[in-house]
Order: structure tokens, then C-alpha cells, then sequence
């Protein structure tokens, strides 16, 4: 399959809560796939505002599933590590259960769990400690305090693996045309198994910065919400069923720093 146009439609013009005004887009457009990059994604702040991560995670993906299914549009939907408890030290596959422990990861279970109910045709993505050149991520948060500070502490006990957003735009745009309909849920980040701890040196070591870096355990750092100690995402399933190449994650990183330069 050939991807011929790409639309980035503005929230004013595309708000998943107005169900309205995402009809009237899919009239114009007349897309064949429609890709939900749009989440609620404040983890700590979602513990106190409930109402309004639900209303986008969960009844936002439904709006835009039930559109898609009106329009014969497949969905494809961004989904988190989050969904899982992560209490148990072993690569997550798509069938293992689903046990949320914050406000975050329940309402994006929600979401994945409406647009099944509501629309066969679609890509649910699971993904983890995103970070790129744009926005505010982790990445940008340690270059900024390491320019800033001689010494940092990072949480040393809290595994999984960066997810360099421009490789899960490839892999989004890999499946669109490979033509392959074998929908359901999908996990994807960048290769290897990562701390945060240990993300903050490669940043720093890559990208030149001489800052000490102290490892701190969870409990020294807490939280209005309670983050997965082991969320390593295993790709197994969308390596087979898409043939897609995923990179180190140290190789994303270098390439990501090199971009911000």
C-alpha cells in the first residue's frame, strides 16, 4: 500500500470530545487510517483531575472509534505500559493481564477496551517512556537540569525501555502500508532493558554533559501516582506479524541528540 497524504489536523478543527466536529473531518478527508496520538498523559496530575484524563483517554478513543467504524477508517490507537502492574521482572506480552495501579494507565485501559468493543479494525500500540526532539520529555527535562545542576538524582529501581517517538511514527507508517490486517494490540519501544537511572547517563554521556548522576530507590522519590517497577515491552508479535527492524535504544538516543545539536 502506498501512503499518499498525511493530515495533521489541529485540535480546534479535531477534538476527540466532540464527536461532531471528528465526522465532519473524516467527510473532508476521507482517511483510510486515523492515528489517536491525542492522550491525557500528566500521570500524578490524573490521580486529582479523574473526570478529564477519562473523558480523553477513554471517551475520546470511543469518539474516534465509533467515527472510524461510520467512515470504514481503521483506527490505529496509542496505548502505554501503563496498563500493567509491573511487579513481575519478565518481558510483557500483549495476552498478559492488564492490571493498572494509576488514574493514567486505567484510563488508557479503558480506551484500548472501547475501541475493541466498537471497531474491529484496529491497531492498538502499547508503548513506553517516550521521548524526542519536540515537546517536553524526559530527554529534554535532563539536558535542561544537566546544564543547570552539578548533581542529579534519578530513580534506579524502575525498569523498561526509552521509545525514541520518531522510530514508533516509522513502525505506525510501516504498518499502514504494509496492507496486513491482523488487528489487535501491539507492543512497541526501542530494544534493550533500561533504568531511568541509567537512561540519565546515557543522555549525559552522549551528549557531552559532565553532571554526577545519583541512583535513589522509588521510595526516596514519592509520587501522587505509583509508577510500574518492570514494564519492559516485548515486541515479539509486531517484529513477526509486520517484519519491522526496531533499533537499540542508545542508537535512537544518539541519533535523537545528534537532531537536538
Amino acid at each position: 500500500m502506498r501512503i499518499s497524504n498525511i493530515y495533521f489536523p489541529k485540535e480546534n478543527e479535531a477534538n476527540i470530545l466532540d464527536i461532531r466536529s471528528l465526522a465532519a473531518i473524516f467527510v473532508k478527508y476521507q482517511p483510510a487510517f486515523a492515528v489517536n496520538c491525542a492522550a491525557y498523559t500528566a500521570v500524578d496530575k490524573a490521580e486529582d483531575e479523574i473526570d478529564i484524563a477519562r473523558k480523553i483517554n477513554k471517551t475520546g478513543a470511543a469518539n474516534l472509534a465509533t467515527v472510524c467504524k461510520q467512515h470504514n477508517a481503521v483506527l490505529v490507537q496509542i496505548s502505554t505500559d501503563f496498563v500493567f502492574k509491573g511487579n513481575i521482572p519478565s518481558p510483557l506480552i500483549e495476552s498478559d493481564h492488564a492490571e493498572p495501579i494509576s488514574i493514567y494507565g486505567l484510563t488508557k485501559l479503558e480506551g484500548e477496551q472501547d475501541v475493541e468493543t466498537i471497531l474491529k479494525e484496529h491497531f492498538i500500540i502499547r508503548t513506553s517512556w517516550l521521548y524526542s526532539e519536540y515537546g517536553n520529555n524526559f530527554l529534554k527535562t535532563m539536558l535542561k537540569l544537566g546544564g543547570e545542576r552539578d548533581e542529579l538524582k534519578i530513580i534506579a529501581d524502575q525498569v523498561g525501555t526509552p521509545t525514541y517517538a520518531i522510530d514508533l511514527a516509522g513502525a505506525i507508517l510501516d504498518i499502514i502500508a504494509s496492507g496486513n490486517n491482523t488487528y489487535g494490540i501491539y507492543h512497541y519501544s526501542n530494544e534493550g532493558i533500561t533504568s531511568w537511572y541509567d537512561f540519565a547517563k546515557g543522555i549525559f554521556e552522549i551528549s557531552g554533559i559532565d553532571v554526577k548522576i545519583l541512583p535513589i530507590r522509588t521510595a526516596e522519590y514519592p509520587t501522587k501516582a505509583i509508577r510500574p517497577a518492570y514494564s519492559v515491552l516485548d515486541k515479539a508479535k509486531i517484529k513477526r506479524t509486520f517484519k519491522i527492524n526496531i533499533p537499540y535504544w542508545r542508537d535512537s538516543l544518539s541519533t535523537c541528540i545528534e537532531r537536538l545539536k
